[in-house]
Order: structure tokens, then C-alpha cells, then sequence
């Protein structure tokens, strides 16, 4: 099992309002995810949200990967998600960032996608039926492999056309393209998602052994895949959740049972409508329910449900297994709700350094596995374009290349 951590700039109260609090949440998270880098952790996932006041205020995670991505070495860079609606944006920009992100980060960008956050998010950008976006996603999200891969690429369709043949660039990095996630919001999508071939991202908000049913219908669907999006199968099951592991055990139960812990899915069930509330359905602006008043025996039961997973890095190792047990190929931790900066800090460095390598024994990451194993599905040429034949015959002396063209 691998890891990862789950950065969405996150700025609850009064901060979310003021503009030098918004820059210190914004560089503190940077700041996290290049502390993972060098603490065994394979993955930062970035979200882009709009208007989604306190909850999300990171627009634009292509900008934040350039910034992490020239401080790292190892660890992947992923989108967690892009919304694909072609009313928002044409799909032509969405496979430009992706490859651009994938030579900035020479091979370590993962491309997470999906239909958007729900019709708060949506309404942004005029869309005012949440429901219209999951055809949207539909056609995008298998047209971006062809754009990476053919040089006279046109597209006629039902939401987004490209009439006129274009060579779209840059090209990804290396071989192949980088691997594709989708959110699961609903339970139906992670068939969906094993079927095409893309590695599902999933949110947890209910125990753990719940999610055995959702995970094998995943990869039973992914054993006889009805098509694969792109050039490989990304095969991943990839779980959030919460963690508080700190080499103080009291301060860790502390933080578990503090006032205001949950805040952060108040504003999910507020803005999340394409997905399922929290069991609670605890809403913003409505209070969280104070864990305190069931102290101890309370938190051990939370814990036990793979609510949370709470205590020193023994105690963590323990509680992490459950999710090794129903079948997570990556989990990953949301960060900030409660914890200081440094312990946040602090957590990143003893869960990466004691945690991980119990679970995680494999130097490489399993998207470079699958991606090194990719068959090309598309031709470089699809016969709509200029004759490929055609060349000239002088190049300027700084050219990388030299004459002749290489062949199809």
C-alpha cells in the first residue's frame, strides 16, 4: 500500500476572509507537501475547487505543482480534481496543462479528474444542472489520450469540438501519458472507473469495512476492463482520510476529541451535492458534534471504524491496517483540521519515516510501473491533416534535432 497526502488549501473562520492568512495557508501547505518528499511519502494530491469559501481555496493546482515540483525530487504531483466540463474550459487547455505539468515535473504528475464539486462550484462558471456534467466528463475525459498522441487531431462531438485538424502541444513527457484518476462520489462509479481503466479516488466518511464492497466491485471490473481510456490500465484504489500521529499520545487524543474537529466536512455536506453527506450530515454553519462529551470511549470507537486514525506511529501502524485489509492501494491524509503547522509537520516526518515503510517497501511507485508497460492505442496520425510527408528542407543551426523528420 502506498501514500499520500491531500492539500486543498483549507481555511476555516475568519482567515478565509483575510488576504495574508489566505497567502500563509497557501504557502504552509506547499511547504508540507516538499516535507513529504524527502519522508518516504509517494504522493501530494492537490484540489481545485471554486468559490467554495473556507473549504477549498486552491484554484489553479497546476501553478501550486510548478512551485512543489522544482523543490522535490520523488514524490508524484497529482490533480485531485479537474473538472472536465467544456463549459468551463475548452478540453484542448486541459490536455495542454496536463502534459505541460508532466515536463515540469518530468513524469511525476498524475492527472485526477472528474465532474466538479457540485452546483456551487458549477454555478461559477454558468452551469446550473450539476447532472449535465457527468456526460460532459463522459466525452473529455476519453478524447485528452488523443490529443496527447496524434499530430492531426480534429473532433466532432456533443460537447466540445475541435473542427479542424491540430497538432496539440506539448506532447507528455518521455513515453505514454501520465495516469488517469476519476473522484468516486457514488458508489456505481467505481465499477465505472475499474471498467475504463483509471484509478478511482475515493472520500471516507464511514467506517472502513464499509468500503470493501466498493473496492471489489473496482477491481472486479478492472480484472476484464470494457475499455481502457488510455494507453495503460492504472489499476489503484486511492482512500482519504484523517491522521493524527504524534510521538505525544495525549496531545494526538487531545487534538482527536478538540471542538471544532470536523468542521472541515460541515463545508463538504454544504457544498458536496454530487455525493452522498457525511453519516452525520452535519451542515455548515451548524456546530460539530463535540467528541469531548464521549471522551475516550468514544474516539476508541471512532478509531476502531476507520473513522480516524489516531496515536503514536505503533499505535498508527495498527489502526492502518484495516485499510490494507480491504483491499486500498493508496491512502491518503487530509491536513489541517486541528493540528498546528508543526504538527502537521511533525506528523509528515514520523508517519513517513516510521509508518510507511512498514506498508510500503517498494522504492517505485506503481503509476510508474503501469505507465512503463503502456501499449500506444492511438496512431500518430489518424489521416485527417496535412500530408506527413511534407517537409522542409533547411533548419536553423540551434535546432535540437537535426534533418531528417523521423518517421510515423
Amino acid at each position: 500500500m502506498e501514500f499520500g497526502i491531500f492539500l486543498n488549501g483549507y481555511t476555516p473562520g475568519p482567515a478565509a476572509h483575510d488576504r495574508a492568512s489566505e497567502h500563509l495557508v497557501l504557502m504552509r501547505e506547499m511547504e508540507l507537501a516538499i516535507k513529504a518528499d524527502k519522508h518516504n511519502w509517494k504522493y501530494a494530491w492537490f484540489g481545485e475547487h471554486h468559490g467554495l469559501v473556507e473549504y477549498s481555496h486552491m484554484s489553479a493546482p497546476e501553478v501550486v505543482i510548478g512551485y512543489v515540483a522544482a523543490k522535490t525530487e520523488r514524490i508524484h504531483l497529482a490533480t485531485g480534481i479537474n473538472s472536465l466540463s467544456p463549459r468551463k474550459e475548452h478540453p484542448v487547455r486541459y490536455a495542454e496543462r496536463a502534459a505541460m505539468m508532466d515536463h515540469i515535473t518530468e513524469g511525476r504528475f498524475e492527472w485526477g479528474t472528474g465532474r466538479g464539486a457540485g452546483s456551487h462550484e458549477m454555478a461559477s462558471f454558468n452551469i446550473m444542472d450539476k447532472n449535465s456534467t457527468k456526460t460532459e466528463w463522459d466525452e473529455v475525459v476519453r478524447e485528452i489520450p488523443r490529443m496527447w498522441a496524434q499530430t492531426d487531431y480534429t473532433f466532432e462531438g456533443d460537447h466540445f469540438t475541435v473542427p479542424t485538424p491540430h497538432d496539440i502541444h506539448p506532447k507528455p513527457y518521455g513515453e505514454s501519458h501520465p495516469p488517469i484518476w476519476v473522484a468516486c462520489g457514488n458508489p456505481a462509479t467505481f465499477g465505472k472507473a475499474g471498467s475504463m481503466g483509471i484509478g478511482a479516488i475515493a472520500f471516507n466518511f464511514e467506517p472502513v469495512y464499509n468500503l470493501k464492497g466498493r473496492i471489489e466491485a473496482y477491481k472486479e471490473a478492472a480484472e476484464n476492463p470494457v475499455e481502457i481510456v488510455g494507453d495503460y490500465q492504472n489499476n489503484n484504489v486511492m482512500m482519504t482520510n484523517a491522521v493524527i500521529c504524534l510521538s505525544d499520545r495525549k496531545r494526538a487524543r487531545e487534538i482527536a476529541l478538540s471542538k471544532g474537529r470536523g468542521y472541515l466536512v460541515t463545508l463538504v455536506n454544504l457544498y458536496h451535492d454530487t455525493m452522498p453527506k457525511s453519516a452525520d450530515a452535519i451542515t455548515w454553519p451548524s456546530p460539530t458534534f463535540d467528541l469531548s462529551m464521549g471522551g475516550d470511549e468514544l474516539l476508541d470507537q471512532l478509531i476502531e471504524g476507520g473513522y480516524m486514525l489516531v496515536g503514536t506511529p505503533d499505535e498508527v501502524c495498527e489502526q492502518v491496517k484495516a485499510y490494507q485489509e480491504v483491499g486500498c492501494d493508496q491512502l491518503v491524509f487530509g491536513i489541517n483540521d486541528g493540528m498546528t503547522h508543526e504538527e502537521n509537520l511533525e506528523m509528515i516526518e514520523l508517519f513517513g519515516n516510521q509508518v510507511i515503510p512498514e506498508f510500503d517497501k517498494d522504492p517505485e511507485h506503481s503509476t510508474t510501473k503501469y505507465r512503463r508497460n503502456a501499449v500506444p492505442k492511438f496512431g500518430r496520425f489518424q489521416g485527417a491533416g496535412p500530408d506527413p510527408d511534407l517537409k522542409v528542407e533547411v533548419l536553423p543551426t540551434s535546432a535540437v534535432l537535426p534533418l531528417p523528420y523521423p518517421t510515423a
